[in-house]
C-alpha cells in the first residue's frame, strides 16, 4: 500500500511515519506516473512499470528508491486484522486538556493496539483507530494505557460495528498519463 498524506500528520506505531506539513515536496510527472502505477500495486515489477513508462529498470529503481528515502512512499503488506482474531476495532476521538499535541500523539502512536492516528480539528484533537481483540481488550486499552497518557481528557470510542469500504488504494488516488502522450 502506498501512503500518501499532504494535509495532517499520521503516527503509526514501530515506524518513523512522521508527515510534516511543512515539509518541501517535489516531484515530477515521472515520480507520479510511478506513484499510481504502485498505487495499485506496491509489488509490480519494476520491469513492468518501465516498460509501460518507457524508461530503463534502473530509472525507476533509483527513482523508488529516492521516494522511499524521503517518505513519499511506504510499500506495506496489509493484513486482514478480523483474520488475526482482532474483532474490536474502534475509533477513539481525544481532546487534549493541556501539552503539546504531538508529544502526546507520538507517545499514544506507541501502543500496538493503534493502528491509525491524526491530528483533526473540532470537537477532539486527534482521532486514534485501535485493533482491540475483544471488548475486554478494549476497555483495557482505554482505561490502562489511553487515560493514563498525560494530557488526554475526554475521550469517546465508536465501535466498529461493519466495514462497507477499506480503501487500500488510499487517497489521493494519482492518475496519470503515459509520460509518451503529454
Amino acid at each position: 500500500m502506498v501512503f500518501l498524506w499532504y494535509n495532517h500528520y499520521e503516527f503509526r506505531c514501530n515506524t518513523e511515519f512522521f508527515y510534516d506539513i511543512h515539509k518541501e515536496v517535489r516531484m515530477d510527472d515521472l515520480d507520479l506516473a510511478i506513484l499510481a502505477m504502485l498505487q495499485t500495486n506496491g509489488r509490480r515489477p519494476f520491469t513492468d512499470i518501465a516498460q509501460e513508462l518507457g524508461m530503463s529498470e534502473g530509472t525507476v529503481r533509483n527513482r523508488v528508491a529516492r521516494l522511499l528515502e524521503d517518505k513519499i512512499l511506504h510499500i506495506v503488506g496489509l493484513v486482514d486484522p478480523n483474520s488475526l482474531g482482532f474483532n474490536a476495532p474502534a475509533m477513539i476521538g481525544v481532546a487534549i486538556n493541556e501539552g503539546d499535541i504531538v508529544k502526546i500523539a507520538s507517545e499514544i502512536a506507541q501502543f500496538p493496539e493503534v493502528s491509525y492516528l491524526i491530528m483533526v480539528s473540532g470537537e477532539f484533537d486527534l482521532f486514534v483507530e485501535v485493533l482491540c481483540r475483544d471488548r475486554e481488550h478494549l476497555a483495557d486499552f482505554l482505561n490502562q494505557e489511553l487515560r493514563r497518557v498525560e494530557g488526554v481528557g475526554k475521550t469517546q470510542t465508536f465501535m466498529t460495528l461493519r466495514t462497507f469500504k477499506m480503501a487500500y488504494g488510499a487517497p489521493p488516488i494519482i492518475e496519470h498519463t503515459h509520460l509518451s502522450e503529454g
